[in-house]
């Protein structure tokens, strides 16, 4: 059984990170590089604070892990030094836990019983960081291996989109026997894996030792092909028996009603971070940079925060971020977010510490210009965010207004859900309010055969959703094509987070 004891005997202690002064030269992983066995036994150490709930939050697909993933069992077995069982168990749920061991917030921390009461408790079980080492430690010592299917079905099955959703589909599907190709339209595989996320954040080698797997299990990919361009919605019907759209929500939200927008130097956060990110991967300077620059975030998320950890990179002069919401408190109130729920308390990266100067409940007004149409500025004022009675947000200028320096903005507020492409219009598929694309519970859209997962269907959302999506759309596509699956289906369609209203 487990350690009942653990969380008093062993302190919360999360993974070390390298120098500020030292990290913001270079686009290494802001985490400090740790011996393997040191690593280990620390982490086994972390592990031994799970005590195995008789009702363990951590892995509940609404207030914990989406994925289901089988938190207590692999802590048990980290604890017990079994860490090859341990890795099988991890994956039992889970395609990617080295992804989601990097960039995933960890609702399932937040939804450990250790978390109802951390001043007593000492903090939740350092999941996300025992998750990583399993899977890391499971890289090292080579017994993740391609896992290719043992009968093939004859069934062809196109996936669009190789974010964390397309890619988690199309591995379940290849390994259930189908022929599974998945379509890129960028030059490398990844989604936002790859150009959104910096490689601080998120390494490339992680990625590209997952795609090594799925090519060596049989899994085929085409890049710099946009299907319903490069290749049309006629071609994939004469050749799929099914279609998974895994396209992302990229339509990036603008504010294009502030004056000054169209001057030069404002850009969205993605045109600033896919260039930086294609500069990592060797493609040369970036065509944006912020070296140099008083540099302005608009938006308090962690788009935002990427950008913050990428001008820092490149040598900005000065960095702020707005948030025009009021900052929110360092500890969970339990009369506004009680646990298990998804805590409304301050989170910062470690890009934050990094430098720059975050500032609440402030928005922007209207951007200055130079004599040769640049930004050189822009007027900020104090806010108050206030929703109507339908819930809408209006957000109401009550301070003086502030001249602040500027030559380069980014707009980091979100995006409002699917691109607009020929590829929809095709399939006759329409947008629901939210910008995203609806299904039927089997994951099935109104055009027959053609399903779809990932954040093309919730929305801009976490990577472990995007996960149990693919691996639930999978699951949908298989028994669409053979009668009946058994392949795993963590959530449903209408599935939510637990979240008070």
């Amino acid at each position: 059984m487990a350690d009942p004891r653990g969380f008093l005997e062993i302190a919360k202690q999360e993974a070390v990170k390298r120098p500020i002064g030292e990290r913001v030269k270079d686009w290494n992983d802001v985490y400090s590089q740790q011996p393997a066995q040191q690593r280990a036994d620390e982490v086994s150490d972390q592990a031994r604070r799970c005590m195995d709930c008789g009702i363990p939050f951590c892995h509940s697909g609404t207030a914990g892990c989406p994925l289901g993933n089988l938190i207590p069992e692999w802590n048990d077995l980290v604890r017990r030094g079994r860490w090859d069982a341990a890795s099988d168990r991890l994956h039992a749920t889970n395609n990617f836990p080295e992804f989601t061991g990097r960039v995933c917030p960890a609702p399932c921390e937040s939804a450990c019983v250790l978390s109802i009461s951390e001043r007593e408790t000492g903090g939740s079980v350092t999941i996300k960081r025992v998750e990583q080492t399993i899977a890391d430690l499971a890289w090292d010592q080579g017994s993740i291996v391609p896992q290719p299917p043992t009968i093939t079905t004859g069934k062809i099955v196109a996936v669009v989109g190789s974010g964390p959703a397309g890619l988690a589909a199309a591995q379940q599907l290849t390994r259930a026997g189908h022929d599974v190709t998945v379509y890129e339209r960028d030059d490398r595989l990844g989604g936002l894996l790859r150009y959104g996320i910096p490689e601080f954040k998120l390494e490339k080698s992680v990625l590209d030792q997952r795609l090594m797997q799925m090519r060596a299990e049989g899994t085929h990919f085409v890049t710099d092909c946009e299907v319903g361009i490069d290749f049309t919605v006629e071609q994939l019907r004469s050749k799929y028996d099914a279609v998974v759209l895994a396209v992302g929500a990229l339509r990036a939200r603008d504010n294009t009603s502030v004056e000054g927008r169209e001057l030069d130097g404002i850009h969205l956060a993605m045109e600033h971070l896919v260039p930086s990110n294609k500069e990592s991967e060797g493609d040369g300077p970036t065509s944006i940079s912020a070296k140099d620059k008083h540099v302005v975030i608009i938006g308090g998320g962690d788009t935002g925060a990427d950008c913050l950890g990428t001008a820092h990179r490149q040598g900005a002069a000065s960095v702020t971020q707005l948030d025009y919401n009021r900052a929110l408190p360092d500890a969970r109130d339990d009369s506004t977010s009680p646990w298990p729920s998804w805590p409304l308390v301050l989170r910062t990266s470690p890009a934050h510490a990094e430098g720059g100067v975050v500032r609440h409940q402030v928005a922007v007004q209207r951007f200055l210009g130079d004599a040769g149409g640049r930004v050189r500025a822009m007027v900020l004022a104090e806010v108050e965010v206030q929703r109507d009675a339908d819930g809408r947000r209006t957000i109401t200028p009550i301070g003086e207004e502030v001249e602040l320096p500027c030559d380069l903005a980014l707009f980091a507020i979100g995006f409002e859900g699917v691109e607009h492409s020929p590829l929809l219009d095709d399939y006759e598929l329409s947008l629901t309010r939210r910008g995203s694309l609806s299904c039927g519970p089997d994951w099935q859209t109104t055009a027959p055969g053609v399903f779809v997962c990932g954040d093309a269907h919730r929305g801009a959302s976490l990577v472990v959703w995007a996960i149990a999506e693919g691996r639930s759309a999978a699951h949908g596509v298989d028994a669409y094509l053979t009668g009946r699956s058994d392949l795993p289906s963590p959530v449903h369609p209408t599935a939510l987070p637990l979240a008070v209203v």
